[in-house]
C-alpha cells in the first residue's frame, strides 16, 4: 500500500533516485530547491512523496503564488520512470488538492509545456477537472508554449 506524505530530509537519497528516472529537473539541484522548507518553519513551500516499500517513489513541489491570497503553483510533480501510468499521480494530486484545501487555499495552478512531448501530461490535469486557462506562445523557448491549467479548491 502506497502512503503519500509530506517529505522530510531522510527521503532525499531517493528522492534524487526518482529524479534520476526522469526528466523533471537535475538532482543536483534538490538539495538547495528544499533548504528553505527544511530550515523555515514559516514557509509555505509543501514538497511531498509517495512511499512504497518504505522507499520514496515519487515527488512533488508546490509553493504559494507570489503578492495573491490563497493560490498555489504546482511546480513539479514526477513518478519513478518504472512505476508512471498506475494512479500515482492522480493520488498525489488528489492528496495536495487536499492538503491546500484544508489550509483554506483557494486555487491551484499548474504550468506545463505545450510541445507533443508534454501531450499526455496536458490530458493527465485536463482528466482531474482542470481547466487550461491560457497559453502563452514560445514561452520555454521558439516554439514551446507554456500552457496553464487552472483548478478552484472548494
Amino acid at each position: 500500500m502506497n502512503k503519500i506524505r509530506k517529505a522530510i530530509k531522510d527521503d532525499i537519497k531517493a528522492l534524487k533516485e526518482v529524479l534520476n528516472s526522469i526528466d523533471l529537473f537535475p538532482a543536483e539541484m534538490l538539495d538547495d530547491m528544499m533548504s528553505d522548507y527544511f530550515e523555515n518553519s514559516e514557509t509555505g513551500d509543501i514538497w511531498f512523496t509517495t512511499i512504497q516499500d518504505e522507499k520514496p517513489i515519487a515527488i512533488g513541489y508546490c509553493a504559494p503564488e507570489k503578492l495573491t491570497e490563497g493560490t498555489y503553483n504546482l511546480y513539479a510533480i514526477g513518478i519513478r520512470s518504472d512505476l508512471q501510468g498506475k494512479g500515482i499521480g492522480g493520488a498525489m494530486m488528489d492528496y495536495i488538492e487536499n492538503e491546500l484545501k484544508n489550509q483554506g487555499q483557494r486555487i491551484l495552478i499548474v504550468e506545463t509545456s505545450g510541445t507533443e512531448d508534454f501531450q499526455l501530461t496536458r490530458k493527465f490535469y485536463e482528466k482531474l477537472n482542470y481547466t487550461k486557462e491560457a497559453v502563452i506562445r514560445d514561452f520555454w523557448s521558439e516554439g514551446d508554449d507554456k500552457v496553464i491549467f487552472w483548478k478552484k479548491l472548494k
